[in-house]
């Protein structure tokens, strides 16, 4: 008997290869980073793109902002000269220790790869230019933190990033707003489409957010079922309305085609911003989430501020 070729398992080696190839392209462009190796919840494998005068503290300003009572508010600052990359500390209370080691105030410590940073209780790992590892972890940290189905952040990144929006705001005195929105009917469209158009409805919906109307420095989540949170930092009350029903009218503008029947889909939404007594997330989280049933209660398909 004549062996067969099998053309099958050599076109998925070839295909493997491609992808490999340009995985790797993207190594060798990936900037030198740090990524959390211990630190509190919601930060671990978190990374930054290094730039020289990037500060490393507690202040919410900092480029590198941790949350944790152990860092200094400007703990310690990234130096990049030429092709090396430096640590130094600012004067910190507890300290910046490279592999162990502390380092005095004010003097530079250049960093090798895979050197671990400790600043208080907060450990980084150093990872050069083109290491691949920086690609890796980068992707298990977005895993951990998007929808798996919307690719939208998680409900858990939203209750990460809601107490940090909010301090920002007050720190830095600048305005914050939150848009709160669910699908009007969602049960009915499982009900009389099916449960997987019910998914191709909230994939296309949180697809169109993504692409078409929102800014880079939005934050974009699932809260659960049918329902979303926008944060928009920096954002005043007149801009956050205008944004809530330029949303409301492209959802209900938008085809949304699954089987090849049209599934009408529009969406009820409640608006807020902080005001100067919000110290809390849960608050304004709280009365933007009644300005949502208000639009619910009154006819959905519409924005309600409050």
């Amino acid at each position: 008997m004549v062996p067969v070729k099998d053309d099958t398992n050599e076109k998925t080696i070839v295909a493997s290869d491609t992808t490999l190839k340009k995985e790797l392209s993207k190594t060798d462009s990936s900037p030198p980073v740090l990524v959390v190796l211990i630190g509190p919840a919601g930060y671990q494998g978190k990374q930054w793109n290094l730039q020289d005068g990037f500060v490393i503290g507690r202040a919410i300003e900092s480029n590198i902002f941790i949350d944790d009572k152990s860092l200094s508010r400007s703990h310690a600052r990234v130096d990049i000269k030429g092709d090396s990359i430096y640590v130094v500390d600012l004067g910190s209370t507890n300290k910046t220790m490279v592999n162990g080691q502390i380092i005095p105030p004010m003097v530079l410590c250049e960093l090798k790869n895979n050197d671990q940073v400790k600043t208080g209780n907060v450990i980084f790992k150093y990872l050069e230019t083109g290491n691949i590892e920086s690609l890796t972890t980068q992707a298990l940290f977005e895993k951990a933190t998007r929808d798996a189905l919307t690719g939208a952040y998680s409900k858990g990144a939203l209750l990460e990033k809601g107490p940090e929006a909010i301090k920002r705001s007050e720190i830095l005195n600048e305005p914050m707003s939150v848009i709160i929105f669910d699908i009007d009917f969602f049960k009915k469209i499982n009900d009389s489409y099916g449960h997987p158009c019910g998914d191709f409805v909230l994939k296309e919906l949180a697809k169109v957010i993504s692409t078409k109307l929102i800014r880079s420095n939005d934050f974009f989540a699932r809260y659960g079922g049918e329902e979303f949170v926008l944060i928009l930092s920096g954002t005043e009350p007149k801009i956050s309305a205008e944004i809530a029903e330029r949303i409301r009218m492209t959802i209900q503008n938008h085809e949304f085609v699954f089987e090849n029947k049209r599934i009408p889909v529009t969406i009820s939404l409640g608006v807020s911003s902080k005001l100067s007594s919000d110290t809390e997330w849960a608050a304004l989280l709280e009365r933007v989430d009644k300005a949502l049933y208000t639009s619910k209660q009154t006819g959905r398909n519409k924005v309600t501020q409050v």
